[in-house]
Parts: structure tokens; sequence; C-alpha cells
């Protein structure tokens, strides 16, 4: 069943949202190569609670973590390790936090140092696919209309939509209704309503969208091993059309990144 946000409940989702954003910005500045990835995920710690919130991950589903770190063909869910980042490598960093009752829960695939040219394409084209989704996200559509979008911009360019994980509602639940694949049929699965709140999340392959996952039964890979990329925002409807809650802004403050893909989301113009 979806549950309905009320415009009060969609204002403190975006504070919680927001927390993970800061977050995610303030790693950005750390993500370099010698870092490993465990100190990074003690960082975020200790900043979520610094904005009055807790981390979402830490103890969902027994995570042990607070920060689901993946580099390279990692997909999603790895664990934070003591092996250093290098020059070359990809992680996507993905976050929860939990201020007001309510989840934020987003991500961002980072280049650590100078990566390869393919490598770049790669995560150039799953973030562009973010945004091809969330346009869909709207009044009278459904659930395939987004997934259709993202699946063919992705499989266009070559790469492999990852089947088995999905997107989701978002809530005072990490996980509801409805779940959101990154693939699918125009015109199929639940219709979209005033006051839904989802993430949406391309998790898309270089090469297969095969997947295999590790007998931790967190960690997921590549079954071909080439590299994963994944970005997320969470995002309401409002006024029937795609609001977003999340942004990326900090994390291009921090890397001096010039970028309007947000501003067709927003009601308001976002100042940091």
């Amino acid at each position: 069943m979806i549950i309905v946000k009320t415009r009060e409940e969609i204002e403190l989702m975006r504070e919680s949202a927001l927390v993970v954003s800061r977050t995610l910005g303030m790693l950005a500045k750390e993500v370099k190569p010698g870092v490993t990835t465990l100190q990074l995920d003690k960082l975020a710690e200790a900043y979520i609670r610094e904005q009055g919130a807790i981390p979402g991950f830490l103890g969902l589903y027994d995570f042990p973590n607070t920060l689901c770190m993946s580099p390279n063909s990692q997909v999603v869910h790895g664990f934070p390790t003591n092996e250093p980042l290098k020059e070359g490598d990809i992680i996507s960093i993905d976050c929860g936090a939990v201020k007001n009752d309510f989840y934020g829960d987003h991500a961002y695939t980072f280049a650590v140092g100078e990566i390869a040219p393919e490598t770049q394409k790669l995560l150039d084209v799953t973030k562009e696919s973010l945004y091809v989704g969330i346009r869909e996200f709207k009044l009278g559509n459904r659930v395939g209309d987004v997934g259709y979008a993202i699946q063919k911009y992705c499989e266009d360019h070559g790469y492999g939509v990852v089947r088995e994980l999905v997107g989701h509602g978002l809530g005072k639940k990490m996980h509801e209704d409805p779940e959101m694949p990154n693939y699918g049929k125009r015109g199929r699965g639940k219709k979209f309503i005033e006051g839904m709140v989802v993430a949406i999340e391309p998790m898309i392959n270089m090469g297969t969208h095969r997947i295999k996952q590790h007998r931790d039964g967190w960690t997921i890979t590549t079954l071909d091993n080439k590299p994963s990329a994944h970005f997320e925002h969470d995002v309401a409807i409002l006024d029937g059309k795609p609001e977003l809650l999340s942004t990326f802004a900090y994390i291009y403050d921090a890397l001096g990144i010039t970028s309007n893909e947000e501003e067709e989301f927003r009601q308001k113009a976002f100042v940091l």
C-alpha cells in the first residue's frame, strides 16, 4: 500500500534528505587515493549525529555500518573496509539518515582521482538516466514509465541494467511501496499519485546486467567484474510534478562543479 505524505511531512522528509546530501558533500572532499572506506564511514556517522539525526543504515536489517561503500565492480551494499582507495577507482557511497522520524536515502558514485574515460562515461550516463527517470515520476504515470525510461536510456548506450535491485517508496520506513525497478514497460505497474515519495536509484553496469551475491549476504558484484555505477535521489510528487528532496549541490560545491541539472525538479531555487 502506498503511504501518501502531506506537504508538512514532505518538508520534514526534505530535512532528512538534506542531512544525507550534506553528508555526501562532506565526504566528497575526503574521497581520494589512500583513504579507507572505513575512515569515511566513521566521518559520516559523526557528521550525521552532529546534524541531530541518526544513521539510517546502522543496524537496519543488521547492517553493521553507516554507509554502504561499493567500489568498482561492486554494485551496492558493500561493507566499509580498511583497504585504501586507489587512483582510478570509483566508489558508490549510499547513505541514509533518520530525522523527524523520517528517512533520507540517496547515493552518488565518486571518481577517485583520475579515472578511465570509459568509466567516466558510465558515471555520466548513469547519472543522466536518474533524471530521465525522475522526469517520468509525475501524476498519472506508472512505475513502468520510470523503469522503461531508465532502461532504454542506458541500454541505448550499451550498458546493463540490474534487475534484482530496485528503488523504493520512502517514509517512516526505509523501504515502502512501491518498488521502483530501473526497467519495465510503459503503462505498467502502480499509478503515481499526489504526495508519493520514492527513492529512484539506477544501478547500471558497464557490461552484463547480471550480478552475483556474495556469501556475506550483502556484497553484490557484477558477474563479469566490470564496473558498476549507482546514483539515487529522493523525490516527491507535488502539484502533479516531481520535486527533488535531496540534492547533489553540496557534492558539486565541494568538487568545484557547476550544474543546473536539478533546477527543473524544484518549485523553489535551491540555495546552499
